[in-house]
């Protein structure tokens, strides 16, 4: 039974330093193949492959074993850091981005124009902060009779909510205020563009 486990350790040992052999040459292989290219890159004209070193089974220990891991985690830890690097450089300069887009942001309270209905005029002006519609005022609304007016009120917070959540005047009429709608949003667009938004 303790022959057995000693030549079942034996085997382990023996399967460890085969697998740490193909590691390390794998990892002596791309290191040449690169050496290689970057000598040809570099304009020197290379011939022949790189000499491998060999070594004999009676010399190969636990310690070579160990130093190829080590140069395989070596190469996965430079890999590892060179990513870690390409994504803070990413990060930023999506940070940059977004601030000179922010610092480019269209700021200010900008007045649309007058637009005439059949029902009375209707103008509107927009506050912009740092590139976002921040609110909608209205500065007339359709004044002609009662019903008019009661419309237009009715309708000016329902546009100016939806205005706001879509960040534009790209909004759905509000059902029974058509002419309220039109003016509101055509003056809004008017604002809007004078503002560069």
């Amino acid at each position: 039974m303790r022959v057995r486990a000693v030549f079942a350790a034996g085997v382990a040992s023996l399967s460890v330093l085969g697998i740490g052999w193909q590691l390390g040459s794998s990892a002596f292989d791309a290191n040449q193949n690169l050496a290689v290219s970057t000598s040809a890159a570099s304009g020197t004209v290379v011939t022949g492959a790189a000499p491998v070193p060999t070594t004999s089974a009676s010399t190969t220990s636990s310690a070579g074993a160990a130093s190829s891991g080590a140069s395989s985690s070596g190469t996965a830890a430079s890999a590892a850091t060179s990513a870690a690097a390409a994504q803070a450089a990413a990060d930023a300069q999506a940070a940059a981005s977004a601030a000179a887009a922010a610092s480019a942001a269209p700021s200010g309270t900008f007045t649309g124009s007058v637009v005439q209905t059949q029902f009375g005029n209707v103008q509107v002006s927009v506050t912009i902060a740092n590139g976002a519609i921040t609110e909608v005022t209205p500065l007339q609304l359709t004044t002609r009779g009662g019903r008019s007016v009661a419309i237009s009120n009715q309708a000016a917070p329902i546009l100016r909510s939806e205005v706001l959540t879509a960040q534009s005047a790209r909004v759905q009429n509000v059902g029974g205020a058509t002419y309220t709608t039109y003016g509101y949003l055509t003056s809004l667009q008017a604002a809007l563009d004078a503002a560069k938004f």
